[in-house]
């Protein structure tokens, strides 16, 4: 199982080389076998469905392996330890890739030279550099300011120190997202245990998930980090201290403001049962005036203050089909002929704050399983009325769900989320313009999808086979 992800990851590697975006300059597009494929249209889809064959071996791993951390008689402790073996093993393939999936992690690493420079991104762009650092940053994002927390701007100013070879400060990027998984395996169990349910079948969904291999891993977003914080913000809130569950939700944001919303959860989590409105408020006021100082205190330490309050519109400018406001005002603007995006976008994000103002002074306090089934549902609603959503967004809710305690559908939809987010990351923007590979890569990835479903709900069905033999035996006698 473990050697099956393995080499599925290791083809999603080969056929990354392929079909991902390089620096122009970059000697691996002068490969003479690779740079053939590169510039041809077989070339490219045959690398296409090389990623996809790879990325429907790994989720059959992941799959079994799911269904092991439940149903193997070995302790929790044993099943545990194989889920983060595998993980590891799964990540080792990925570890020197380029950005896969999408082309973040060049504007990471421009953004990050931009520091070292002592030129704050939050004010100039990737646009003013010059040689190989910027040619793979997405032309989108190339004059645009950076609308992330100073934490990642850091490290790549640090990396930045080291080296200016663009693959290696996307390497050092990737580091970072791994410093975020590592987390998420420390913490994940955890909070599962304060819900009540398996540590190692919750670290499976999260940690090996195919979801978070291609996303988080590969294509190694700052969220993976963001959310790694955000987790271990409410262990140590139920474990330790309030105060310093607080000062993380800050560092958390700091990498990206969304994780901001943790910080209710910390609150809910760290009050005793019933806790009147004026201890909830006051509660409330002191982690959001930590959370806020830890933010600024950070970037003004680190020399770029809070200049990314003035680009948080920039992801705004795409207009995304996984956001609901937006597809909900495209569709209006189509009946009415009204232009009803920026209204959608608008009424969207006001729900989104009334709704958290909600769980904040309604939801129940002094209990761990209440509080992290609030950080969830904060999670998935923020996912849910983003002006903006991209599939790597689902890493913000994805582990606080999987530690939740969920009836079989909900399980079910957990299961098949984490891996058709993972198995359709091939179909990117990065692909945007070459309609012949769009169409191999949408037929591939549809016949894997389905016949992963077919054996997956075989083998569901011959798990629950024998347990159903032993109840009847039983009853028999």
């Amino acid at each position: 199982m473990i050697r099956r992800g393995l080499l599925g990851y290791g083809l999603v590697l080969v056929g990354g080389m392929v079909v991902s975006v390089f620096p122009d300059s970059s000697r691996v597009t002068a490969l003479p076998v690779l740079s053939t494929l590169r510039e041809t249209t077989s070339g490219r889809m045959l690398g296409l469905a090389v990623v996809v064959v790879g990325l429907g071996l790994a989720t059959s791993a992941w799959l079994r392996l799911v269904r092991l951390s439940t149903s193997d008689p070995s302790g929790e402790t044993q099943r545990l330890a194989r889920v983060r073996r595998a993980t590891v093993a799964w990540c080792l393939p990925l570890l020197l890739a380029p950005p896969m999936f999408s082309r973040d992690g060049w504007s990471y690493a421009a953004q990050g030279t931009l520091t070292h420079l002592e030129l704050s991104p939050y004010v100039w762009t990737p646009s003013v550099l010059d040689g190989p650092i910027w040619e793979a940053v997405d032309p989108m994002w190339r004059n645009t300011t950076t609308p992330y927390g100073p934490v990642p701007l850091l490290w790549g100013a640090v990396a930045a120190d080291l080296t200016v070879d663009p693959w290696l400060l996307v390497i050092a990027h990737r580091l970072l997202a791994l410093v975020g998984l590592g987390l998420l395996a420390y913490a994940v169990p955890r909070l599962a245990a304060r819900s009540g349910v398996s540590g190692a079948r919750a670290s499976a969904l999260v940690i090996a998930s195919p979801l978070m291999m291609a996303h988080g891993v590969a294509g190694l977003h700052n969220d993976v980090l963001m959310v790694g914080l955000m987790a271990v913000a409410l262990v140590v809130a139920l474990e330790r201290s309030w105060l310093l569950g607080a000062v993380l939700v800050g560092v958390a944001s700091a990498v990206k403001l969304p994780a901001g919303l943790v910080g209710v959860a910390v609150v809910l989590v760290s009050l005793p049962t019933a806790a009147t409105m004026g201890r909830r408020l006051m509660r409330l006021t002191t982690v959001g005036t930590v959370a806020v100082g830890t933010l600024v205190g950070v970037g003004v330490l680190g020399g770029l203050g809070v200049g990314w309050g003035h680009a948080l519109g920039v992801p705004g400018q795409v207009q995304t089909p996984l956001s609901i406001p937006t597809q909900a005002g495209r569709l209006f603007g189509a009946m009415t002929g009204f232009d009803a995006v920026g209204p959608a976008r608008t009424i969207g994000v006001l729900a989104l704050v009334l709704f958290v103002a909600l769980v904040a002074i309604r939801a129940p306090t002094g209990s761990a399983a209440a509080g992290i089934r609030a950080s969830a549902l904060l999670a998935l609603a923020a996912v849910l009325m983003s002006p903006v959503v991209h599939l790597w967004y689902l890493l913000w809710c994805l582990p606080l769900v999987a530690v939740c305690r969920l009836d079989r559908r909900g399980a079910a939809v957990l299961l098949h989320v984490s891996w058709v987010g993972g198995l359709v990351a091939p179909l990117d923007s990065s692909l945007a313009g070459a309609d012949d590979v769009i169409a191999v890569g949408v037929a591939v990835v549809t016949g894997t999808a389905v016949v992963q479903a077919l054996a997956h709900r075989k083998s569901a069905r011959q798990a629950e086979r024998p347990a159903s033999a032993v109840g009847s035996s039983a009853l028999r006698r």
